[in-house]
């Protein structure tokens, strides 16, 4: 056998085994690309979750009769009598004297 065929042989050697260990090495990294996206799959379905939660206790929290009782009991808030509703508009001056005084709006108490 020739030199030159010998030399050919180890290249083709050296090329095949530099074949194969690309091949092990990208599915190694098609593994490893791949378990990472299933791990953040799932905190993306895990925080998916607790975002549906989050707007249920939102939406409860924020109901209109929570809000009211809330004013009611924790701020002691009422609502005021109809002699007391005074009706701003644009044409008042600085001391709260309008030319034409708008009457109290008149409003049931409940």
């Amino acid at each position: 056998m020739s030199l030159v065929l010998r030399m050919a042989g180890v290249v083709a050697g050296v090329l095949l085994f530099a074949s194969a260990i690309g091949v092990v090495w990208t599915k190694h990294r098609a593994r490893t690309l791949f378990i990472e996206l299933q791990t953040l799959t799932a905190q993306r379905d895990a925080l998916d979750i607790e975002w549906g939660q989050l707007k249920v206790e939102q939406s409860a929290w924020s109901t209109h009769g929570r809000v009211e009782q809330t004013a009611r009991v924790g701020l002691k808030m009422v609502i005021p009598r109809p002699e007391d509703v005074r009706i701003v508009t644009a044409d008042e001056d600085a001391t709260g004297e309008s030319s034409a005084a708008a009457p109290p709006a008149s409003r049931p108490r409940s």
